[in-house]
């Protein structure tokens, strides 16, 4: 008896202990973990490429700071969208849309995420970084996902300015402030979220017309999209460039950027061809722009490092 009574606490116990994970996947899946990815390593670029040293336990904070806030952003846009995203199939097997989270414990746990991380930023760090957080949760919340998202064929164009903004998040975590170099980041990440997103669209329209999301192929049709990711990938790429003709980082980096701008380009000239491969190009092009803006910046930073690097050694050498 004592056998038996013992073996159903056990089971009871595992059954609790596989409820708990599950419940902490689901929660952890609201916030968009891949997505948030992007977001830490292009804040961990601003903040380590900034010329204030920064103390490794601050800087740790102010990533996990600033990927909370990531998480929080993504979080109160499920809440948000659960209504559409039971509509489309990319988007229906989420924790909401299942059932397996609530529409009120979503929003209270993005809006607690959210108001921890800001005040955390500011306490912990300064002012400067957790003002550029709030905004940037707020900006993506409600100009974004409220607004725009459902009103609007701008809704990325503008609305991806949110996603542009944290490595000015993590260079001011550094500094204090801001400066010519974290906009110039900015301003490569607002001009490649255009030609990324869009591609994805080509190849889920119908999803976003039976949700009545006004994306670009949806209004304007798929020819006009494919020109316009062409024109957004023809200004990226002299953006991109722009920190090596600031002279901010070395020829590696300038190298870099201008080979890697050139087969974005050639994958969007590809697109913007059609044909029956249309929708095998609008993937190609989507899949290499994510590994295209993490190369960039990691191609940035690993040049800051390398000149950083021989600057001490001509520092010590001349001392």
């Amino acid at each position: 008896m004592n056998a038996h009574i013992t073996s159903i606490g056990t089971t009871d116990r595992s059954a609790f202990t596989r409820s708990m994970l599950l419940r902490a996947s689901d929660y952890l899946t609201l916030t968009k973990p891949r997505v948030m990815s992007l977001v830490v390593f292009t804040a961990l670029v601003g903040l380590v490429s900034a010329p204030t040293a920064i103390p490794p336990a601050d800087g740790f904070i102010a990533i996990i700071c600033i990927a909370a806030g990531a998480g929080a952003a993504a979080t109160l846009n499920m809440w948000y969208d659960a209504d559409i995203d039971a509509i489309m199939p990319r988007t229906a097997g989420r924790p909401i849309p299942q059932g397996r989270v609530r529409p009120a414990e979503a929003l209270v746990f993005g809006l607690t995420l959210a108001a921890s991380s800001i005040v955390l930023l500011g306490l912990l760090i300064n002012v400067a970084a957790a003002g550029l957080l709030a905004v940037t949760i707020a900006f993506y919340v409600l100009v974004y996902t409220i607004w725009l998202k459902r009103s609007s064929v701008h809704n990325i164009v503008i609305g991806g300015a949110a996603g542009a903004v944290p490595p000015m998040i993590g260079w001011a975590a550094a500094t204090g402030g801001l400066s010519v170099e974290p906009l110039l980041l900015f301003l490569i990440i607002f001009f490649w979220t255009p030609p990324h997103f869009w591609a994805l669209s080509l190849y889920r329209t119908d999803d976003y017309a039976r949700a009545r999301v006004p994306m670009l192929p949806v209004v304007a049709g798929k020819a006009k999209t494919r020109q316009q990711i062409l024109t957004y990938t023809l200004l990226l790429v002299p953006v991109s460039i722009l920190p090596w003709a600031f002279g901010f980082v070395g020829v590696i980096y300038g190298a870099f950027a201008i080979l890697a701008g050139a087969k974005l380009i050639l994958l969007a000239r590809q697109l913007q061809a059609g044909g029956k491969h249309g929708e095998r190009a609008a993937r190609r092009l989507f899949a290499f722009s994510i590994i295209y803006l993490f190369a960039l910046f990691a191609a940035f930073l690993a040049d800051k490092q390398v000149v950083a690097h021989f600057a001490f050694k001509s520092a010590t050498v001349q001392t």
